[in-house]
């Protein structure tokens, strides 16, 4: 029986109780309190891991667009009389209205908000430079970017305000001034970013931030961390930095500062997702980043691929992916010995100029890469090896046996092992701006053994970390003139030499390779954090805006206006349809691709089907042993130069090319276009 003063205790919180209830006042806040308690436990009922992350990219909201003006060049649906629609100016160079942006974030908000777990945004929230009648300024520039990131706020926000799931940032190229010329920091950019992304930057990164607009995100905390890369200092048209490799330029800090934090996510146990805006992109004529920087990244991913699960940008406007042969790291110019030398000289790729034209020869570019993966290998990969299949005799089953591991291991040794880890793998999305068609991609990757982890929650009071003391040694600037000799003595130098022998540079630290034994990282084997694929997004502005019939097609001139003429819109005033996305494909079930996961080794075949020119479905016979390959790839390059004199009415065969160039374009050009590329 309760002891008589504790009795009398729960007898006076009782009746005070009671009365609070019966207060009409007090009775309501305690009402009110007992919905928000019961919210809040709703909001943590449902926001558990999820195995999605949505990647969004290349908004380029512009504040001056109009519907229905003219989509000519200089103009850019600012004024004038024509086709403009009032969601976009689809298949042309217009950037995009804020109805546009408002639109797909209410359907994010509406469809897919609470089936994801974090959210990449890879940058160019502002308007391109495309009128002189409106001239971009550093105020309108970050205008744009704080109206985008207060609306994202929102879009993934609870009713009392909190953000439910972390967003991770980047700059894009348009997102400061002048156009792609980032100087070093700590700048004004930085400072007002800071400001921006406020909500978005951990408190104790944002010192790193501030001084490079580099940052990561511990997405599922302890586990899987994003990096937010500033590309703009790889970028190989930003006129105010000099690559990777010299110690008083942003970007070699930039590499050593990811070196550095990627050694300790090994250490920590944690996965890694790195993310920019500018992607790698290497073929034998074009590029995009420096490449002393290149090589650096190269070499990193190579030394910590069993950190790092996937690499995501935007930029390009259009669908595809990179596959990076880690044979073409070369040790001298990753050391700045001869950064700017290398095998090929590449062309910049101009973003103004990257007409469809010259995506189409880009891509056949990354095709012709593609064709040059080892056949042998591939075989391998496609074969499965059955003891029950091999004769009956004991002696002459254990030989064959012993041919077949010896042609595997053959197979394997050209692709860095049966995992390939030669190769790395790298996911650009298309756009939201309709260069094309507004899109968007959510990724799903392995939870097992996570479903009831702790998630990400918002922590707005913060306290800071403290950095480690190799962090803290990352300055930013140190010009010397030992540094401005090297960089004139690097200037005069030969080409670079492949092979594995270190190079003699105090300033460069090669990173240790995984330990042996062990399965490789989760983007060469299935596992925890392995992407198992993703569903690609598209929003039909020919169909919603409800303007134009849907056959116009897209022209390879520097400025695209929708091929236009002198055409009026159907309805004035306009009369859209409902907006909405719809699935404009799957890795999961499309059958032409073929993909069990997004694995290196997956895509790898899937590249090599898309490389075989004259296979009707991309599926070969391939090299019985290999021993052509290198010869097969030698007479390709020779055969590179002669690929222009094809004749112009000649179709495609591959159906696995064309079904993914398609996808490309975001199914924006005609199929007998796309037969013709």
């Amino acid at each position: 029986m309760p002891r008589p003063d504790f009795w009398l205790q729960a007898q006076a919180f009782l009746a005070l109780t009671c009365s609070v209830i019966a207060s009409p006042i007090l009775g309501d806040l305690h009402e009110k309190t007992l919905q928000h308690g019961s919210q809040m436990h709703q909001e943590l009922q449902s926001h558990k891991l999820r195995g999605r992350f949505l990647h969004i990219t290349d908004f380029h909201p512009d504040e001056f667009y109009k519907p229905h003006t003219s989509t000519d060049a200089g103009i850019a649906c600012h004024r004038g009389n024509g086709m403009a629609g009032t969601y976009g100016a689809e298949k042309t160079d217009c950037d995009s209205p804020f109805s546009l942006v408002d639109a797909t974030l209410h359907w994010i908000r509406e469809n897919i908000k609470d089936d994801i777990d974090f959210v990449i945004w890879t940058g160019d929230s502002a308007r391109h430079d495309s009128d002189e009648a409106h001239p971009r300024t550093d105020q309108t520039v970050l205008d744009s970017n704080k109206a985008v990131a207060d609306k994202i706020i929102k879009t993934f926000s609870s009713p009392n305000g909190d953000l439910l799931v972390p967003i991770v940032p980047t700059f894009g190229n348009n997102d400061f001034l002048p156009h792609n010329i980032m100087y070093p920091g700590p700048n004004h950019w930085f400072a007002a970013y800071g400001e921006i992304w406020n909500r978005f930057i951990p408190e104790e990164q944002r010192h790193s931030f501030q001084f490079g607009g580099w940052f990561h995100v511990d997405v599922v905390p302890g586990k899987l961390t994003v990096f937010s890369l500033n590309t703009m200092y790889f970028f190989d048209r930003n006129a105010a930095v000099d690559g990777c490799a010299l110690p008083s330029e942003p970007g070699y800090h930039h590499m050593e500062w990811l070196r550095v934090q990627l050694e300790l996510m090994r250490e920590m146990g944690k996965k890694v997702i790195l993310m920019g805006h500018v992607p790698p992109a290497r073929t034998e004529s074009k590029q995009n980043w420096d490449e002393t920087c290149w090589q650096r990244y190269t070499l990193w991913l190579r030394k910590y691929r069993d950190v790092v699960i996937a690499s995501l940008f935007g930029h390009m406007n259009i669908d595809h992916f990179l596959l990076s042969d880690t044979e073409d790291i070369e040790l001298d110019v990753v050391a700045g010995y001869h950064p700017g030398a290398g095998s090929v000289k590449r062309q910049s790729i101009n973003e103004s100029e990257f007409s469809a034209q010259g995506k189409e020869d880009y891509l056949e570019e990354l095709r012709d890469i593609w064709g040059d993966i080892p056949g042998s290998a591939i075989n391998v990969l496609h074969e499965q090896y059955d003891d029950s299949e091999v004769g009956g005799d004991r002696e002459k089953k254990k030989q064959q046996q012993q041919q077949q591991q010896k042609k595997k291991k053959k197979g394997f040794k050209k692709i860095g092992g049966k995992y390939a880890e030669r190769y790395q793998l790298a996911f650009i999305s298309p756009s939201v701006v309709p260069n094309y068609f507004p899109t968007m991609r959510v990724f799903e990757y392995n939870i097992t053994g996570l479903e009831n982890i702790a998630v990400w929650k918002e922590n707005l009071g913060g306290m800071r970390n403290v950095q480690s003391a190799d962090e803290e040694k990352l300055e930013l600037r140190s010009v010397s003139t030992e540094n401005k000799e090297k960089k004139n003595k690097n200037k005069k130098g030969k080409k670079g030499k492949k092979g594995n022998k270190k190079p003699k540079d105090p300033n460069l630290t090669i990173p240790e390779d995984p330990l042996k034994g062990l399965l490789p990282g989760p983007a060469y084997y299935p596992q925890q954090f392995t992407l198992t694929g993703y569903t690609q997004y598209f929003a039909n502005l020919t169909h919603i805006n409800n303007d134009q019939p849907d056959s116009d097609n897209v022209e390879g001139f520097k400025w695209r206006d929708g091929n236009h003429g002198d055409k009026k819109p159907k309805h004035k005033p306009a009369q859209p349809r409902d907006f909405q996305f719809e699935v404009e494909y799957s890795t999961f079930d499309d059958k032409l691709f073929n993909l069990k996961d997004l694995t290196v080794r997956s895509y790898l075949q899937f590249a090599y089907r898309m490389g075989q020119r004259s296979k009707e479905n991309g599926i070969a016979e391939g090299d019985s042993l290999g021993e052509v390959d290198a010869d097969k790839q030698k007479k390709r390059k020779k055969k590179k130069k002669k690929k222009k004199k094809k004749k112009k009415n000649s179709k495609e065969k591959n159906k696995t090319w064309l079904h993914w160039l398609n996808f490309a374009f975001v199914a924006a050009i005609p199929e007998e276009d796309l037969e013709r590329m």
